[in-house]
């Protein structure tokens, strides 16, 4: 569980979601370099855009608050002789669900939404690629969700379609773009999953991260920043 402060309000809100959804290559930059970041098979020069959601679940043991450290699981992933390990950071807006909902059209999906935050969508590459069952695992290592500095309510954002977003290691600026470029916008998502699953008040949808991902090491702060939210800072250590 992790409890953020609403903005514009003394009150905080705990967040222990029944589930977190989250959304892949959601934005054509991510799209088009993810051949070389998902190891695509050979021959494979592009992958094309989806038609619809790409949805997978990451578990609610991976969320962190600003300021705790994500861990690299590098002792455990020591066994396995990966090359080169590589654990990436992706930032991305996350949308908490306010009121129970299934089946809701998107004309009133965002009616459903509690608020918003910042999230960064932490995975171990190696495993993510090389699990037959898909990206669960490789998703869902401890700590693998940081997650805040707060929640923006739905009330004041007034599209959530038009924020800024940028990811910083070290200070660096190593993604920058803005939630107009996903593929599927935030009304869609929510409705789209809840007609294939009952959204709970406190789940989390995690919308898709642009381009500019890239690998973590130990020493590492990364700051994942969507304008009218604030900036999620983390640092990294390994395990």
């Amino acid at each position: 569980m992790v409890v953020l402060p609403i903005l514009g309000s003394e009150s905080s809100y705990a967040l222990n979601p029944q589930k977190i959804i989250a959304i892949g290559l959601n934005y054509r930059e991510h799209i088009a370099e993810s051949p070389s970041v998902l190891a695509a098979k050979a021959g494979r020069a592009a992958i094309a855009a989806p038609d619809e959601p790409i949805l997978f679940a990451k578990t609610p043991n991976v969320l962190i608050g600003p300021g705790e450290p994500i861990t690299l699981p590098t002792a455990f992933l020591a066994h396995y002789a990966f090359p080169a390990a590589r654990t990436d950071y992706e930032a991305e807006l996350a949308v908490i669900i306010g009121r129970r909902c299934k089946d809701v059209g998107a004309e009133e999906a965002l009616s459903c939404v509690l608020g918003y935050t910042c999230f960064n969508d932490v995975s171990q590459r190696d495993i993510q690629n090389g699990d037959r069952s898909g990206w669960f695992r490789g998703k869902s290592f401890d700590g693998f969700g940081p997650i805040g500095p707060a929640i923006a309510p739905a009330a004041l954002v007034s599209d959530p379609q038009r924020l800024k977003i940028a990811c910083r290691l070290n200070g660096r600026v190593v993604q920058e773009s803005n939630t107009a470029s996903m593929i599927f916008g935030v009304a869609e998502l929510v409705a789209f999953i809840s007609r294939n699953m009952t959204l709970e008040p406190g789940d989390v949808i995690a919308t898709g991260t642009p381009s500019g991902v890239g690998p973590l090491a130990d020493g590492d702060f990364v700051e994942v920043e969507i304008e009218g939210i604030g900036v999620l800072a983390n640092p990294v250590i390994e395990r």
